[in-house]
């Protein structure tokens, strides 16, 4: 396996940073992270708006063009090999001689096998638990996962799949993910607010209105305990239906006509986006 860092390609295993990087010393970096699908890197360009958006929120320089960036992407796919993956962006806080302030960043590019939803999970739902916390800078993709990763161990005490953050009242989103519910008058709602504006999202609300009502708003806690229906959704997950959450059923306690006919959608959406790439790859 093969990774591209700061201008070279090289084995994955050899692509090392110092421990001097502000990654290392403060977790100062950002991330983005999109799957390839048939070789194709599925809706690259909404993924690289969002890495570049990021990165200038961050004040984060290192970052090589848009072009470049595409052919490295592009080039990794074709040298991997892999028909299916997950590649991942990473852009860090650099050398800093203090470590406090950023300088030029490394920039780093890898791909991975990826790990999707068992046939169980998708067909049977999961449970979640609820915890109140909000990310900083929620609207950036940044490589702190530090609430996330302490809260594994509640989440495996719960049995857990995922874990929802909520303050005053206000759900926001997942650790990796982002959540929607489905009101028992089948209204699909989803958080507006704190939240990391996530690619699937986004194609989620894009052809949901052909199945429901949508409503893009602050949702609170009290609202997600009596949905009819609630789901999670990511670039790995696609969507995933929710069935429990603090040991309460969601509706009927099984995933819900509304979620699975979305799910059909997006996975519809997918399809045509990978046709195009391939019409436009052979033309």
């Amino acid at each position: 396996m093969l990774a591209y860092l700061n201008g070279e390609f090289l084995p994955l295993e050899n692509a090392q940073l110092h421990v001097s990087d502000l990654a290392i010393q403060r977790g100062y970096g950002i991330f983005d992270f999109f799957r390839v699908n048939e070789r194709v890197p599925l809706y690259l360009e909404d993924y690289l708006d969002r890495f570049y958006r990021s990165s200038a929120i961050m004040g984060l320089e290192g970052v090589i063009d848009r072009p470049a960036l595409k052919e490295v992407v592009y080039q990794l796919i074709r040298r991997n090999g892999m028909q299916e993956a997950g590649m991942k962006l990473i852009l860090t806080g650099g050398y800093s001689p203090d470590a406090y302030h950023p300088v030029k960043g490394n920039f780093l590019v890898s791909q991975h096998p990826l790990v999707l939803p068992t046939a169980a999970q998708v067909a049977e739902g999961i449970s979640i638990i609820t915890y109140p916390y909000r990310r900083e800078i929620a609207d950036v993709k940044t490589i702190n996962y530090i609430m996330g990763v302490w809260l594994l161990k509640k989440m495996k005490e719960a049995r857990a799949a995922d874990v929802l953050y909520h303050r005053d009242g206000i759900v926001s989103e997942f650790p990796r993910c982002n959540f929607f519910l489905v009101t028992r008058q089948g209204t699909l709602v989803t958080p507006a607010n704190h939240i990391l504006h996530g690619i699937t999202r986004m194609r989620v609300l894009e052809v949901a209105p052909s199945a429901c009502p949508v409503e893009v708003r602050d949702v609170r806690l009290e609202e997600v305990y009596e949905a009819g229906e609630a789901f999670l959704t990511s670039t790995t997950k696609g969507v995933l239906p929710i069935v429990n959450i603090d040991n309460r059923p969601v509706g009927s306690g099984k995933p819900g006509p509304v979620t699975l006919a979305l799910r059909d959608l997006l996975r519809q959406r997918e399809r045509a986006e990978l046709q195009k790439s391939h019409q436009v790859q052979n033309s």
